[in-house]
Parts: structure tokens; sequence; C-alpha cells
């Protein structure tokens, strides 16, 4: 555990140095590649560790933006506005999971991917609070300039994503994280042998909340104006699982892999094929995903000098 925290603060030490580059562009991307870890990380609790496909991430994310956006038109500052943010996703989620979570595989599946588009209409009816389909206004920070405004937000999506996978090391080498890789072996048999499964899912699902509720949070006062159909995007929950499958599925450092690899394809195939950008990203992930199935962290296995386990 302390190699992994070790290896973690390096990393996210490194990144850290973005700032210093001194262009809005490297900021801007370093910021979206946190948020997509972000959404990694958090979606590799209930469907990497799990090994239930949630497509909720859309929802958690769009009702952590809503829920800060409000708290701040309100008066609360950003930092309380994000902290109520994820307290908002966290009780939700766990709500929705003690009900949401005694339904397997694909019944699972389509029902975590309706609850994003129930929410957006209660957003767009409660006009009066959320300012409905005209969207909701975000103060700008006093800041002295626009890039110390882009670095704030830079620096708290770093914090943010660093508390994700700390949470996700505790989680993976604790108890938890046992009664998790138990359940997606055979939820039957874990339920068997004494393994409380529905407390393990709902924590599971919690967990898989709290921190993508907290970033669209930071993501909405980043922006500063947000609407439904932007922050309830199904392709959130389709690219937070996409990033998963791609570093590797249930590990440590795969979901950050992933969305580093992704929001790389994404810039590269934007640039260069912007008319068919959409479908030429699409199938080379599916490439990647079929010829690594076990995400791009199993290719250390593969290479020629990878030892041979015992």
């Amino acid at each position: 555990m302390r190699r992994e925290a070790l290896v973690a603060a390096t990393l996210f030490a490194l990144v850290g140095l973005f700032p210093l580059v001194g262009e809005a562009y490297w900021l801007r991307l370093g910021t979206t590649m946190l948020m997509y870890g972000v959404l990694a990380m958090s979606w590799n609790f209930i469907g990497g560790m799990a090994g239930y496909p949630s497509f909720a991430v859309a929802a958690f994310f769009g009702l952590g933006a809503y829920s800060g956006a409000v708290a701040q038109k309100f008066g609360a500052p950003a930092g309380l506005a994000w902290c109520i943010a994820a307290a908002s996703a966290l009780v939700f989620a766990t709500l929705l999971g003690l009900a949401l979570l005694r339904l397997r595989g694909h019944y699972f599946a389509i029902a975590s991917l309706v609850v994003a588009d129930v929410l957006r209409e209660l957003v767009n009816s409660a006009t009066d609070l959320t300012g409905g389909g005209m969207g909701l206004n975000l103060p700008v920070p006093a800041m002295s300039s626009i890039d110390a405004q882009a670095a704030f937000f830079f620096y708290a999506m770093l914090a943010l994503a660093t508390i994700t996978f700390a949470a996700t090391l505790l989680a993976a080498r604790s108890k938890l994280g046992f009664g998790l890789r138990c359940i997606q072996q055979n939820e039957s048999a874990a339920d068997m042998l004494g393994v409380d499964t529905t407390l393990y899912k709902v924590c599971a699902f919690a967990l898989s909340a709290v921190f993508v509720g907290a970033a669209g949070a930071i993501y909405a006062s980043w922006v500063h104006y947000i609407e439904p159909p932007d922050v309830f995007d199904v392709l959130y929950s389709v690219k937070a699982i996409v990033m998963v499958l791609l570093g590797g599925a249930g590990s440590l450092f795969g979901p950050l892999l992933g969305a580093a690899v992704f929001l790389s394809l994404e810039e590269l195939v934007w640039r260069k094929f912007i008319d068919v950008h959409t479908g030429v990203l699409g199938l080379l992930i599916v490439l990647l995903v079929m010829f690594l199935p076990k995400g791009l962290l199993s290719l250390s296995q593969r290479l020629p000098w990878a030892g041979k386990r015992p």
C-alpha cells in the first residue's frame, strides 16, 4: 500500500506542475484530464470492483453541478457549495442504491441509465430554482486574472482527484474491497458465505457518486454557466466506462491511465478528423477494448522482459 501511495504522490506532484507551462490550452487540458480521472476512478468502485454496469455517472455529475450552482445562487462560497454537492450526491446515491441494486446485469444498467433523464426533467421543471431550460449562471471568482482563475480550478480538480485516488486505495486494501471482489466473482456465493452484499454494493454506489458530484460542482464553477443537456449528458457515463476499460477495470492506476489515453485520443482525433471525429474515436476505442480486454495495464504482462509469475 505504501508503494502505491508513493507512486501516486509522485504522479500527482508532477501533474501539479502543469500551470508552470504557462499556456492556457495545456491548463484547460490538464483540468479536463483530472476531471475525467475522477469520473473514471469513481465508476471503478461500482463497475470495476463490484462488476455492476452503472450508467448513473451522468446523473451524479448533473446533480452535483446543480446542487453546487444553486448553493452559490443563495450565497454559499464555492468551497462550501462543492461540499454540499458532494453530500447531495452521496445521500441521493445511497437512497437510490437501496432500490436499484436489487437488480442485476442489464436490468440494473437500464435502470441506472434513465436516472439522468429523470433528474434532467426535474431540473427543467424547477424553473424558479434552477432556471429550467434557460440554464443557470454562476458567479465568477474575484481573482486577479483569467490565468489565476484557470490555475485555481486546476488545483481544485487536482485536489479532488488526489482524494478520490486515496479513497480508491483505502477501499481496495480494506474489507470493502475484498467484499466487492467477492460480489464480482459470484454474488450468490458471497451472500451464502455471510458477506453483506447489500451493504457493500450500496457503499460502492455511494462512493461512485460522491466524488462525481463534487467534480460536477467544480465544473459548473469553472465554466460559469450550466444547462441540463450539458451536465446530464449520457456521454459522461459512457466516457467513464470506456476510460476504465481502456486502463484496466478494478485496478488502482488503470482509470487514471485510461483517462489520460482517452483524452489524448479525443484531442488527436478532434484535430485531425474534425468532421467525423466521433466515429473515428469510437472505432479506435472499440479496437483497443477488443484487443486489450484487460486494459492497457495488461501490456506489462506481455512485454518480453516481464518476469513470469511462479
